[in-house]
């Protein structure tokens, strides 16, 4: 994989227009012509690679986007590798990481200690006596991000977002969501029987006999299954409305009291007196089941959350009981190498230490510079796209042009890194240091109770390969990991980089104005700043993604959910659209000079079929679709290119071809 250094030169390059000469470096060679173009972009652009390319036995896909986070991690650890072989200060961010790191790839120590390390735990569970003193247990382990029965976080209020409030959802469950539990096609059979014999596994690697151990299995699953039944489901959790309901705690106090919310409060050390409960029917069923299971089944679910949670901090028998059951979920073949495992541990542990290193190498400051400049570019382009419409009243293209230029930009990574000094980091033992950072984690997050919300906070690492928008923030977030091929490329011309990352940024402003995002206002609050009439219109138009993409099928009966994943096509619709709008202005795009026998508008449509270039093993595709608001890739290039005019006049797509939507039928939302 090609390095970040020359990126600031890239950028200047994708802003001012690419010499002939240099576009000429990338070349397009690997079209499959035997596919027309109208009928299926994604394998005209892609279909060679597909039809040849392997999926690595660790993986569960290759490609773009999420899998390149594969090659990152490969970096990442060349990184640790070094730093862990030299001699380090203590308590230096090169120590901490570099102890983290090798006190993981110690195997021999990890297995020779077994499950001696958890056995503190366990012990606190035998020890549970009532109801009483379980929630005393769930309490202390939520301290350390054991989040067995509560789903606690700080974060916004989103209808006052200048604070943080606690918000409790729902959680409690182990198999990927609500409905795992309750289909009954063969898929879904085999992984409800591979969870259960996990659990039996784990039950008994940490001392507890066979017989035993599948009961005990059993009564985990069970109690799983009713806390499951209260769930909303994923398409429920997207309404925003319905996910706030502030309350005090007095009135939870008295609703609830088997789950005795005054005194968890006070074992975590925090004044609570009101919070937003977002799913209220979880905790309702949580409060009566309290009473109505036994004690020794709640037991059984502790021990059961308690060892999943640590199986991966665990030794060798332990981690492979969790692959075994990973890979039916996930069609995984064979476990990642330990060293690829280990610093992905090191990301999500000690990500901003990490991080520091990482840009350190592979990301100059000049880069930040120039991205704000296409950022601005996109803005520009998207801000003329609201004026366009022909739908929405003037009143609120105001607002929402407000809203557009209240963002907050962030890229590359932080201007501002996290504080990790008070973890102390021990070469000698991984468990103790897992159990260190989940607990700074914790404390980090209740820190901010009742304060401000801090608005330079990240909410990944910066070489993860992803970009996100936050809408209790109004902010867009591009880090370091996505800025290279395809999205980024030094010797790429307008066309391509404009496809590329130029779609990035403009999905995610549009996720500002997607389903969810339309509902906060330009400073991040749930609050309406639509008329009523272009509100109703504005659904109509989203109604109508929902039902075109509800029609693709992706595996065997499998459909996309298209009232899951509405918000994500939305954002790929119009991405499309803002991308093409500012290529427009690009000197390759008023020259129309064709490279590789390809027309600018037609390179750009290619590379918006590269960047989603992603092949997956059936397994995770499936669970993909359940749980992702993303659409499969192909439907994120074919679903929003059936409705782009342009595309149709780049390729010639006509009547009959597989693409075709008559020109009325198009879906334009903003």
């Amino acid at each position: 994989m090609k390095k970040f250094l020359p990126l600031a030169l890239l950028l200047c390059l994708a802003l001012v227009g690419i010499q002939p000469a240099l576009a000429q470096k990338v070349h397009i060679t690997d079209i499959d012509t035997s596919v027309k173009p109208g009928d299926d972009f994604f394998m005209y652009v892609n279909g060679k690679w597909y039809n040849t390319v392997e999926i690595p036995s660790t993986q569960t896909g290759v490609g773009s986007y999420s899998f390149l986070n594969f090659p990152q991690r490969i970096r990442m650890q060349a990184i640790l590798d070094s730093v862990s072989a030299a001699k380090n200060s203590v308590g230096s961010n090169e120590q901490k990481v570099a102890d983290f790191y090798a006190s993981g790839l110690d195997v021999a120590t990890i297995n020779k200690r077994g499950y001696e390390p958890i056995k503190p735990i366990l012990k606190s569970i035998d020890a549970i006596k009532d109801v009483a003193s379980l929630m005393k247990f769930v309490t202390e382990q939520q301290k350390t991000n054991n989040y067995s029965l509560i789903g606690f976080r700080v974060g916004p209020d989103i209808k006052n977002s200048a604070i943080n409030i606690v918000n409790l959802s729902q959680t409690g469950i182990g198999l990927p969501e609500r409905d795992y539990y309750f289909r009954t096609d063969s898929s879904t059979l085999n992984i409800q029987k591979a969870y259960i014999a996990y659990l039996t596994t784990l039950f008994k690697l940490s001392g507890t006999d066979a017989s035993a151990a599948a009961k005990m299995a059993t009564a985990a699953y069970g109690i799983e299954k009713e806390l499951a039944a209260s769930h909303k489901t994923n398409i429920e959790r997207r309404n925003v409305q319905a996910n706030y309901n502030k309350m005090k705690l007095a009135d939870i106090v008295a609703k609830q009291p088997n789950i005795g919310w005054d005194a968890y409060f006070k074992g975590l050390g925090l004044k609570v007196d009101t919070l937003n409960m977002q799913q209220p029917a979880y905790y309702d069923r949580l409060n009566t089941l309290l009473t109505s299971a036994s004690i020794e089944d709640w037991k059984a679910y502790l021990r059961a959350k308690s060892l999943t949670a640590s199986a991966d901090f665990l030794s060798n028998d332990f981690t492979t009981a969790a692959f075994n059951y990973s890979k039916i979920l996930t069609g995984q073949a064979t476990q990642k190498p330990r060293g690829e495992e280990i610093t992905e541990a090191v990301d999500r542990s000690l990500g901003h230490l990490l991080a520091q290193l990482y840009v350190k190498k592979y990301f100059p400051e000049e880069a930040k510079k120039r991205m704000r400049v296409l950022v601005d570019n996109l803005k520009t382009a998207f801000e003329a796209r609201i004026t366009r419409l022909d739908w929405m009243s003037d009143e609120t293209k105001a607002k929402a042009k407000e809203k557009l230029y209240a963002f907050t930009e962030k890229i590359g990574y932080p201007d501002k890194w996290r504080d990790y000094s008070a973890v102390k980091i021990n070469r000698g033992t991984y468990f103790e240091n897992r159990l260190a950072t989940s607990q700074n984690d914790f404390n980090y997050m209740v820190s901010k109770l009742g304060k401000a919300v801090d608005r330079t906070e990240w909410g990944t690492t910066p070489p993860t390969v992803t970009a996100y928008n936050n809408p209790p923030l109004n902010e867009i977030v591009f880090p370091a990991g996505i800025l290279q091929p395809p999205y980024f490329d030094l010797n790429a011309d307008d066309a391509l980089n404009y496809g590329g990352i130029g779609m990035v940024i403009g999905h995610e402003i549009t996720h500002s104005f997607d389903d969810q995002g339309a509902q906060f206002d330009k400073v991040g609050n749930v609050k309406n700043w639509w008329k009523d009439e272009d509100f109703k219109k504005f659904k109509a138009r989203t109604q109508q993604v929902i039902d075109q993409y509800n029609q693709y099928t992706v595996l065997d009966s499998v459909h996309v959910k298209g009232a899951l994943t509405v918000g994500e096509n939305t954002a790929d619709i119009a991405g499309i659209a803002i991308a093409f709008d500012a290529f427009k202005l690009t000197d390759q795009y008023k020259k129309g000079e064709k490279i590789d026998g390809f027309t600018p508008e037609q390179r750009f449509f290619i590379s918006i079929a590269r960047i989603w270039r992603v092949k997956t093993k059936d397994a995770f595709m499936r669970m993909y679709v359940n749980t992702n608001p993303h659409s499969p890739a192909k439907w994120r290039v074919n679903g929003p290119l059936m409705n782009f005019t342009p595309f149709y006049k780049a390729f010639n797509v006509q009547p009959g071809d597989k693409m075709y939507k008559a020109e009325g039928d198009r879906i334009v939302v903003w």
